[in-house]
């Protein structure tokens, strides 16, 4: 059987299949275009973050599964999938320490000021640090929005650090670290918000201007969720207009974010190219995990982190 995988999929990932026997057909990257450009035969498709439309789906006739390497699955339609005998699947184990880790890293980042600062220092602007002060995380309010496995990993991490975490997730009913609270409570006590949800009918661009709003002129967002979750032309206005203090984002609605997005003129913004789970060891465990759940299917048996069910 044949297994489409992007050319960058982690060796480890690329061994697990072919120690299995199955043949694999590497895509040069992970468009949708040069998927079916190689792979219009193929079995199963390991999936990175780029978006495979129905349409696109359709002209696989054999496909059985598409193994979504990470947690989110916005850039395929499951349920059709689903309806066409096709598996999505996820990696729900492999990316959820490294994500809280990486959040953390922008949360201090933006805290000390650091990109910034470091940038300047290296065209000769030793004194920039004077005016640009950064802040204490101690004792300071998190507001973590999601409490799935990345957000509980956050929380903690941040209540080690001293951070008075507050916690909203209309599913879960009690928590060991922090303070669960209403959603508008999170938002206008918070001195930096992290979002970790889902993206669904009802969070899609739900943070927006009423969100920004309410927020301290003092505080921080922090999105290594999905761009879908913000409005990012209300998010660049409350940047622009200083309504908030600064943000860090690492996701987009359209990724890579082109160079012509006005985040790119803002110097209150840190930017990142989607890097949350970008290391050798996740991305390693993301491979792997993946490759096991193509192997399952194709092996006839049931996948272990499947989001759709198969008609």
């Amino acid at each position: 059987m044949k297994v489409v995988v992007p050319k960058l999929l982690s060796q480890a990932g690329k061994d697990y299949l072919t120690d299995h026997n199955f043949d694999l057909i590497e895509a040069a990257d992970n468009s949708q275009e040069s998927i079916l450009k190689v792979g219009k035969n193929a079995d199963g498709i390991i999936l990175m973050t780029d978006p495979f439309d129905n349409k696109t789906l359709e002209q696989f006739p054999n496909l059985k599964i598409i193994a979504r390497h990470g947690v989110g699955f916005d850039n395929v339609d499951s349920q059709f999938a689903g309806k066409h005998g096709v598996w999505v699947t996820i990696t729900p184990m492999a990316n959820a320490a490294t994500v809280a880790e990486t959040t953390i890293a922008e949360i201090l980042d933006l805290s000390k000021n650091l990109t910034k600062i470091s940038d300047e220092m290296r065209q000769g602007h030793f004194d920039y640090k004077s005016s640009h002060m950064g802040f204490d995380l101690a004792n300071k309010k998190l507001g973590v929005m999601g409490y799935g496995r990345i957000g509980r990993l956050v929380a903690k991490k941040a209540d080690a650090l001293g951070m008075d975490v507050l916690i909203f997730d209309p599913f879960v009913k009690e928590t060991a670290v922090g303070r669960l609270v209403d959603r508008d409570t999170l938002i206008s006590q918070s001195d930096v918000i992290t979002l970790h949800l889902a993206v669904t009918d009802e969070t899609t661009h739900a943070f927006g201007k009423r969100e920004f709003a309410m927020m301290k002129k003092s505080a921080s967002l922090v999105n290594l969720g999905r761009g879908a979750l913000v409005n990012e032309q209300d998010l660049i206005n409350a940047l622009r207009t200083k309504e908030i203090q600064s943000a860090a984002l690492d996701v987009f609605e359209d990724e890579p974010l082109p160079l012509s997005s006005d985040f790119y003129t803002l110097d209150n913004v840190l930017l990142t190219p989607h890097i949350a789970s970008n290391t050798v060891e996740c991305m390693a465990r993301m491979a792997v995990d993946s490759a096991s759940e193509v192997v399952r299917v194709l092996s006839g048996e049931q996948p272990k982190w499947a989001i759709n069910q198969v008609k």
